[in-house]
């Protein structure tokens, strides 16, 4: 029996995260957006609630919790009905987390997670390449084996924070399977570039990496092919859960712009074309969450969740440029205004369909 009540711990989750977003992200995405700088202080005031070091085992300095991918999604959705940017810099960590922990050995897992636990070190996953049809399930990127290491060869880009982390999961084909490759900070042969220009997350600091024969340890190779494709698909609920997120914010700022906006002594609410488009906007962020849950809980099942993570993540994609475009359309000509948010709804939600690996449930 399927059951839609959320449990006491996601609704407190759930609240709790309401009132972060609503004092300090809504009130300052703007002027982040401007700067396109995130400040520590507002990352660390969500890092407090300890999400990351949840699912780290007792002996690693972690509090040994269940992971769960469906409060991963929940808490992703609100965070990105703030920001979409903030939404990921704040839970990067998690990211690199949770791919130690499905996929890591014993040793990785004793050597990496006790930095995480402690809040000292930040992590990220290369898997974007700047390439035409880019196929995340097809890396150009190399990983070949020689003499007891693995080099690596090729360009990846909108890595998050890649500047500022000590630890890149890259994700290259290594013969003929797809593998993670742990590449440390200021290793020979690893290049970061500067920040990316990108039509939006501006707040997000997202960079192109070049490896050129960059030399790593053959330990360092944490997955085979299976594991690398239950990272994706937890990658890819992620990201549905960040577009529903951001579709979320825009239909729920139009609707109250519409009804509160006056226009021959009625508001443009009461008038059937803009009605009927709030209301297209309420129903799809509904199917957008729903979808996102459904592949989140086959997750949290042990099932495979390929095709149902797949679907979320493509019918996301596709109605948060639908639905943040509709948001713009709604306000008219103010909508264009950098003033209001919603454009920036827009440039935002246009990545969630063509960006992978950016958060993870």
């Amino acid at each position: 029996m399927i059951s839609f009540t959320p449990s006491e711990e996601q609704i407190v989750m759930k609240e709790t995260l309401e009132k972060l977003v609503q004092s300090l992200i809504k009130d300052n995405a703007h002027d982040m957006d401007e700067k396109r700088e995130i400040p520590g202080e507002f990352i660390e005031k969500f890092r407090e609630l300890g999400t990351a070091q949840s699912p780290i085992p007792e002996e690693h300095g972690g509090y040994g919790l269940p992971s769960s991918p469906l409060m991963n999604a929940i808490i992703l959705e609100e965070l990105a009905a703030g920001d979409m940017g903030y939404a990921i810099a704040s839970t990067l960590p998690s990211l690199f987390i949770t791919a130690l922990l499905d996929l890591g050995s014993d040793a990785q897992k004793a050597k990496y997670l006790p930095a995480f636990a402690a809040g000292e070190c930040e992590g990220t996953l290369a898997i974007n390449e700047p390439r035409f049809r880019f196929d995340a399930m097809m890396p150009a990127t190399t990983a070949e084996a020689k003499g007891g290491s693995f080099v690596i060869n090729g360009t990846k880009c909108y890595v998050p924070l890649a500047g500022k982390a000590k630890h890149i999961l890259v994700a290259a084909r290594s013969g003929n399977e797809n593998g993670l490759f742990i590449v440390d900070a200021g290793t020979a042969g690893m290049a970061v570039g500067e920040k990316e220009k990108n039509l939006g997350l501006n707040t997000l600091e997202t960079n192109t990496v070049h490896f050129t024969e960059c030399k790593i340890p053959e330990e360092n190779k944490l997955t085979g092919a299976d594991g690398y494709d239950r990272l994706l698909q937890k990658t890819r609920v992620a990201m549905a859960a960040l577009g529903t997120g951001v579709s979320r914010a825009s239909y729920e700022y139009a609707r109250n712009y519409a009804k509160e906006r006056v226009q021959f002594g009625e508001p443009i609410a009461s008038r059937q074309a803009v009605a009927f488009m709030i209301a297209e906007m309420a129903y799809e962020v509904d199917a957008m969450r729903l979808m996102t849950w459904k592949a989140a809980s086959s997750l949290e099942a042990g099932r495979d969740a390929k095709r149902e993570a797949y679907l979320a993540k493509l019918y996301t994609g596709e109605m948060a440029m639908k639905i943040t475009d509709y948001g713009v359309q709604v306000l008219g000509g103010h909508g264009y205004i950098r003033e209001h948010p919603v454009e920036r709804y827009y440039r935002n939600g246009r990545g969630i369909s063509c960006l992978e690996g950016l958060a993870a449930v």
